[in-house]
């Protein structure tokens, strides 16, 4: 496996950089939201984030932003919000990352009352989205959210979106994939069902009913059994830890304690 941490995006983007590399984290997942994760941003120190990047032997993952409104019923903001999920896939290839996460579009205003209709638009803004990466050699990796979003939290929607676009891979989020379903029992149909989609790992706990981003341990998620799955469906590949906590000892202890279950499921497997 190989570990990786998420930038706060309220701060400078090299800055956090730094401190994951000097943690011994693998590579760092921009989250490309603004102020500081914003593509003009990037854009402006790519060359000094290309250079950290190298000096440090670290790679690159980007997530694409959060707070843009893909789906949204008015057109004007729709365009809008695609043209700055493209813009941002562009500054993700120029700055090297080879995969892209993004969210399903999120239901906004009156949307929850006409959900067909904002269905529709989030299909419409999935499928420019991966024919966007494409020609970037990104490889675009769709995350499962959670039922208050009201899209991309079932399986089911994720198997209709994946026959239509077969390069399209999935970020499990194992804290998404608990709430509301505690026991692990969504994360492990999506593994079940997925196994061979997965291109890309976020870890955190929760208690189950929020996204609270706890510490590995500090909450109610299974991890062993989780990555047992995952060990089953030959995963091996990049785990981002969305751990958010002023100290970053307890990212650090986070990556090592999950480091250490993993290789006790892989030692229990041979």
């Amino acid at each position: 496996m190989q570990y990786g941490a998420m930038n706060f995006p309220i701060r400078p983007v090299l800055s956090e950089l730094e401190d994951f590399a000097h943690l011994g984290f693998d590579y760092i997942e921009i989250a490309m939201d603004a102020p500081e994760g914003h593509h003009r941003k990037l854009r402006d120190n790519q060359r000094a984030i290309r250079s950290a990047l190298k000096r440090y032997e670290m790679g690159v993952v980007c997530h694409l932003p959060t707070f843009v409104y893909t789906a949204d019923l008015a057109e004007d903001i729709r365009q809008a919000s695609l043209g700055e999920m493209i813009r941002s896939l562009e500054t993700a290839a120029a700055l090297g990352a080879e995969k892209a996460v993004l969210h399903p579009s999120m239901v906004s205003g009156l949307g929850a009352l006409v959900l067909e209709e904002v269905r529709a638009y989030a299909d419409n803004s999935l499928a420019a989205l991966v024919a966007a990466a494409r020609p970037l050699n990104l490889r675009l990796c769709l995350e499962n959210i959670f039922p208050k979003y009201q899209i991309g939290y079932d399986p089911a929607e994720f198997e209709i979106w994946f026959a239509r676009h077969p390069d399209l891979k999935l970020t499990l989020d194992t804290g998404h994939g608990n709430i509301d379903a505690p026991g692990t029992r969504r994360s492990l149909q999506f593994v079940r069902m997925f196994g061979d989609r997965i291109g890309h790992v976020h870890v955190s706990d929760n208690r189950g009913k929020g996204d609270d981003h706890l510490p590995i341990g500090k909450g109610r998620i299974d991890f062993s059994t989780v990555f047992s799955a995952l060990a089953e469906a030959g995963y091996d590949g990049t785990v981002t830890l969305e751990v958010f906590t002023e100290d970053r000892g307890t990212l650090k202890r986070s990556r090592d304690r999950l480091a250490d279950l993993i290789a006790k499921v892989r030692s229990a497997r041979s």
